[in-house]
């Protein structure tokens, strides 16, 4: 081989290296009750909780990041994923510059959590007493968690919750919301997507989208007061045999049926509008919808 094709051989050989994805193997002692702040561009961040005062990050470090490091105190830790050169917060712009990265961390079963991210998919598992926080730009949202506050800020990814959440503030442009363990109290909101909503009996559930259906099922908490505002989604709201509350609804062109009283057409233009009163009527639901169908239920029949 001539000397020339050799140093072009080895010199592509040592590119090559140099940008080969980085196995991450990082730990730090850490509290049973630590915050962990996780911030990543692109790739994924799966985070699962684990019975060890330690947080450890596996998976891959993307080309053209800096090397990874696990900063802060055993109280408050911090995975910050960077590109080489840039120091902002979320490195805005930079995504070019940098390869996708995969974290894979275990955290203490009572961590809280505040984690960023861009383009990639988040998954929470397994976290029990802390609480949550989540701002992503797109990718989808998965958090299998009890937690005493949630608060979850969506632009185009869905959101997918379980295990328990006593205040949720779930928050989406165009992706699904579907949160089937919520507790006390909720705010959900949403342009396009559909949402689907189980708990309670809630305190108070504010739920409000534009286009996407809603699909809501569970009671009311003595007091309670549930406030669903669509523009032209359809709205089904599911509420148990027992349940005490007064229930207002309306919606402008819209069909209105309910299985407690009886909708009315207004007389005067288009839509139709329903008062009535279950039980007691130590509740209140208010519902109105523009142009969507309204549908109230009795889980009993």
């Amino acid at each position: 081989m001539k000397p020339l094709h050799y140093l072009v051989l080895l010199a592509s050989v040592y590119a090559g290296a140099a940008w080969a994805d980085t196995p991450l193997d990082l730990s730090h002692a850490a509290t049973p009750s630590v915050r962990v702040t996780i911030s990543n561009i692109k790739g994924e961040v799966n985070i699962t909780a684990w019975d060890r005062q330690a947080v450890h990050v596996g998976g891959t470090l993307g080309d053209g990041a800096e090397p990874l490091e696990i900063t802060g105190t055993d109280h408050d830790l911090e995975i910050r994923v960077r590109a080489r050169g840039h120091r902002g917060l979320l490195n805005w712009g930079s995504d070019n510059a940098m390869g996708p990265s995969v974290l894979d961390v275990q955290v203490p079963r009572g961590a809280s959590l505040d984690v960023s991210v861009v383009s990639a998919p988040l998954s929470i598992d397994g976290t029990d007493g802390g609480t949550i926080k989540v701002d992503s730009v797109s990718g989808k949202i998965r958090i299998n968690a009890r937690t005493p506050r949630l608060g979850v800020d969506s632009v185009s990814g869905s959101i997918e919750q379980a295990g328990h959440a006593d205040v949720a503030d779930l928050q989406t442009v165009s992706g699904d919301i579907l949160a089937p363990a919520l507790g006390d109290e909720a705010r959900l909101e949403t342009v396009s997507g559909r949402v689907q909503v189980r708990g309670g009996p809630w305190k108070k559930l504010k739920l409000s989208t534009v286009s996407g259906d809603v699909d809501i099922a569970g009671g009311m908490a003595p007091g309670g007061r549930m406030d669903v505002d669509s523009m032209s989604g359809d709205v089904q709201v599911s509420l148990p045999p027992e349940v005490s509350t007064s229930i207002h609804a309306s919606s402008f062109s819209g069909d209105l049926r309910s299985a407690f009283g009886t909708a009315e057409r207004h007389g005067h233009g288009p839509g139709s509008e329903l008062n009535a009163t279950a039980g007691d009527g130590n509740s209140h639901i208010a519902i109105e919808s523009f142009s969507g169908d309204v549908r109230i239920r009795n889980d009993g029949r």
